[in-house]
């Protein structure tokens, strides 16, 4: 498995022996360490050419390749510190949340595998048990190691396991999420388990910190200690502040830690981006996350088309101006979901609730309770972690807020845990829930204002990451749906779920020229199903439904299920994501993968078109089977 150290492996995963071809890569201690046991090795004289040298290899990788820079930029001396003292993977290393894993990558022996961070086909962004035995746990979602690590440490104990130490590594704007401070009441209170939290205080988020913690760990940066903490009182020991970037300070809190024997919080204090002037001046987020370097000419080329998330931005303060009672709430992710737009014109109607999805939906019922109209903007994987309270505090009581699903279907390069690709089945689930998929800046714009208007229960937009592209016109609209394209006498109808309605005109085009009609549907609201949709359906030999949605519960499985049983019903097939979790990689690769495409599709209606025809009445030949 790659990544493995001395100690597990013996040799690199090309055969060779380890560190053998150092000269071809960092000339100084980076090229000499590939793995923990190495970096225990080193000299401490060498450490701060080695901290260094780290980050001198992130800048310069991370730039080209895209990914999370800043937040790794401030953990270089901590993760030093952290594998000269534990002896990972026996010991075991959590990082809350992943995106922080970068200097714990390269310490495990994954150096060589960078300029492949978040391509299809190589090094994850986040922590990866595929990659290597120090990634004990797959996360990006915040708030999670410290319930992780109660649970580890609580298996050692059963098992009569003393030899082996559990290590969460969780930043203060993770902090904010209600699951890590459920994980401290279950570690501070009996039998004591000897779990170490390093706390990664460096006063952000994507943005500032926000609420009472945020004030609570200012107190004690402040005070120097001086001041009580509320993890002592939660009945663990602190350590601290420690100078994250002193990685002797942090070495020797780490081990009295150890010492103690029972769960403590050490907490550092780091610099988001430290060590890259560009990032430390970046007030916004301090260059929290970067893309990829465009080459010159790309990026004296015409401007791209704007992307979904800044239409949404500019349309929904728009909309304020003229809805005093629309309200916003983010979990710390103001900027990343398009609504520091809106901030800047009415901040006193934002709400930043910190990495809490649940609390920013239940307080969102609030809000609608109060009379206002909330619009809770977050990304499509991170609603799932407040189906609950969109089910039984915002839906149950019929409530107007409307959620805006930014990253929705496939991310990118962001991987398993962030592709939106679940948000379609789950809220069919919900009762009186309307739920939007606009094709493109204008519907989104169209979509949103609907949304908003809906006074009667909750309502969900939902959109891709990237770029919108040129408008699709529609030829009329019938009940809601919006037909694309109306051809006479057609065999197929294409039913286009959002950002899919290019690639289904396309496949419409490739089939006429091979004497296949198709009519092209996009339904706009795909939830519930409009009945001028199932109209549109019965008009048709065959139904081909397509979705960057997991197919199990999704719109085509809804049609087809509405469509079940009504005389002379269609054949439904749809085309959409598999149930299962998908890697990294660019969503044309995996939208291409996954038969998404014009091609795709257009080889979907050739594959079951022939068998449906054979079927109808007068035939003389038996219906084929149609997988």
């Amino acid at each position: 498995m790659p990544g493995r150290d001395r100690r597990n492996a013996g040799e690199d995963r090309r055969g060779g022996a380890v560190g053998a071809d150092a000269a071809s890569g960092p000339r100084g201690p980076l090229g000499a360490v590939e793995g923990p046991v190495d970096l225990r090795a080193l000299p401490a004289a060498l450490l701060p050419e080695f901290a260094e040298e780290i980050r001198t290899f992130l800048v310069d990788t991370v730039t080209r390749t895209g990914g999370h820079l800043g937040s790794n930029l401030g953990m270089v001396e901590l993760t030093i510190a952290l594998h000269r003292v534990f002896d990972s993977p026996r010991d075991v290393v959590l990082f809350d949340t992943g995106h922080q894993a970068y200097v714990h990558k390269l310490l495990t022996g994954r150096r060589r595998e960078f300029a492949t961070l978040r391509q299809r086909g190589g090094l994850s962004g986040y922590p990866s048990a595929a990659e290597s035995p120090h990634d004990r746990i797959e996360n990006s979602h915040a708030s999670t190691a410290l319930s992780y690590a109660d649970g580890l440490a609580r298996a050692f104990s059963l098992r009569g396991t003393t030899d082996r130490r559990v290590v969460a590594v969780i930043g203060d704007g993770a902090l904010t999420g209600g699951l890590a401070w459920e994980a401290l009441n279950n570690l501070g209170a009996g039998p004591q388990r000897p779990v170490v939290v390093v706390l990664n205080d460096n006063g952000r988020s994507y943005d500032p910190t926000v609420g009472a913690l945020g004030r609570h760990l200012a107190g004690l940066r402040a005070g120097a200690g001086r001041a009580s903490s509320v993890f002592a009182e939660l009945g663990l020991g602190y350590l601290g502040p420690v100078d994250g970037h002193d990685i002797a300070a942090v070495e020797d809190a780490l081990r009295r830690a150890v010492r103690w024997r029972r769960p403590v919080v050490v907490h550092c204090v780091t610099r988001k981006g430290k060590g890259f002037p560009p990032a430390e001046a970046d007030e916004a987020d301090c260059l929290h996350a970067v893309g990829p370097a465009a080459p010159a000419a790309t990026r004296a080329s015409a401007a791209e088309p704007p992307s979904w998330t800044s239409v949404f931005g500019q349309e929904l303060r728009a909309i304020g101006a003229e809805r005093p009672d629309v309200v916003c709430l983010t979990a710390a992710m103001l900027r990343p979901t398009g609504l520091l737009p809106f901030a800047e014109t009415y901040p006193d109607r934002v709400i930043d609730v910190g990495l809490a999805e649940q609390h920013a939906v239940a307080g969102a019922a609030g809000l609608a309770m109060g009379g206002l109209h909330p619009v809770v903007a977050v990304y499509a994987t991170f609603l799932n972690r407040a189906f609950d309270q969109v089910l039984m505090d915002v839906a149950l009581h019929r409530l107007p807020v409307t959620f805006v699903l930014d990253r929705a279907g496939v991310t990118g390069p962001d991987g398993a845990s962030h592709h939106g690709m679940w948000d379609l089945s789950l809220l069919a689930l919900v009762p009186g829930l309307r739920l939007a998929a606009p094709r493109d800046a204008g519907t989104l714009r169209e979509l949103l204002r609907e949304a908003v208007a809906v006074d009667s229960g909750p309502t969900a937009v939902r959109f891709p990451k990237g770029t919108t592209g040129p408008d699709v016109p529609a030829r009329y609209r019938r009940g809601r749906c919006d037909v694309l394209l109306d051809p006479p006498d057609p065999d197929v109808l294409l039913v286009a779920v959002g950002p899919l309605a290019p690639a289904c005109l396309a496949a419409a085009a490739e089939l006429r020229r091979q004497g296949i009609a198709a009519t092209v549907v996009d339904p706009r609201w795909v939830h519930p199903l409009d009945p001028s949709l199932l109209e549109l359906a019965a008009a048709h030999r065959l139904v081909i439904t397509v979705e960057d949605n997991t197919g199990t519960g999704g719109v085509g499985a809804r049609l087809a299920q509405a469509a079940a049983g009504e005389q002379g019903a269609p054949r439904v097939r749809c085309l959409a994501l598999p149930g299962e979790f998908l890697p990294h990689g660019g969503r044309g690769e995996l939208l291409d993968e996954h038969g998404l495409t014009a091609s795709a599709i257009a080889a979907a209606v050739r594959q079951h078109l022939p068998a449906i025809r054979l079927a109808e009445p007068g035939t003389v030949l038996a219906e084929r089977s149609v997988p």
